[in-house]
């Protein structure tokens, strides 16, 4: 039997439990509670940047969500959700379920671990493929942290468009290198530059959430993805600083 395990309480709180002897002082017991309130984007930011956030979600771009841990992703990754029109239909990925989209047509999916036996494991990799014959007009992975990548990354290259996510990262270009990275785990023998150029493809836009020191969350940055490993700011701080030049996935095709 395994000394750790992760569970779901039953009011949907997140809980791991470690115990010796990997415990060196007895045993651990560490709840994550999620707040009922809905907390909307403009308490990440302001007005201009928030508009610029919406605009990226309007004209259907990916939207990656980066940041560290605690640092308030799942949060933002609500919050950027929810500005999406409530006609379209939803597919939402994760590992554990965190994520609570106010839209109707929401498909909610998450992974299984493989029983005590080694048996009956379903991972995030088979939900995206699953995901892909559910007709979706969104895919949202709670969490890219594996060999999955690559098969999100392959979905926005074949015609998915407004598609959201969050990875573990320092920055917007960090965040880039970190979704290669982990698409490397499952792409053997596939050369670091065209992998590359399917992430740069596949990602539109980076949006960097930061935890201040007083407890405080907001968005760092809001960078688009304009080449391999090349990122331009357009928000940093509050302030809108650059304007965007990919063209817009859904609209016509003028830029967003």
């Amino acid at each position: 039997r395994s000394p750790c395990v992760d569970a779901r309480l039953a009011d949907g709180s997140r809980i791991h439990v470690v115990v010796p002897p990997i415990a060196l002082d007895g045993p651990y017991v560490t709840i994550r509670r999620f707040t009922l309130r809905r907390v909307a984007l403009d308490a990440f930011t302001t007005p201009a940047v928030a508009g610029l956030v919406e605009r990226a979600v309007a004209a259907a771009m990916n939207v990656l969500v980066s940041g560290g841990t605690g640092a308030g992703k799942t949060t933002l990754l609500n919050a950027i959700s929810s500005l999406a029109p409530a006609t379209e239909r939803f597919v939402t990925i994760e590992d554990s379920a965190e994520l609570a989209l106010p839209h109707p047509h929401v498909v909610r999916l998450e992974g299984r671990p493989a029983s005590s036996e080694g048996v009956g494991e379903v991972d995030v990799r088979e939900l995206v493929r699953n995901a892909l014959r559910m007709r979706p007009d969104r895919i949202v992975v709670g969490e890219i942290r594996d060999a999955s990548a690559l098969d999100l990354v392959q979905a926005l290259n074949t015609g998915h468009a407004g598609c959201l996510s969050t990875v573990h990262a320092n920055g917007p270009l960090d965040a880039l290198r970190r979704v290669e990275t982990l698409a490397l785990m499952a792409a053997e023998g596939v050369p670091l530059a065209a992998l590359r150029a399917q992430v740069t493809a596949a990602v539109d836009v980076v949006v960097h959430v930061v935890r201040d020191a007083d407890g405080r969350r907001r968005i760092g940055e809001v960078a688009e993805v304009v080449g391999p490993d090349e990122v331009t700011v357009l928000a940093r701080d509050g302030q809108v600083v650059g304007r965007p030049v990919r063209p817009a996935r859904r609209g016509g095709g003028a830029t967003w």
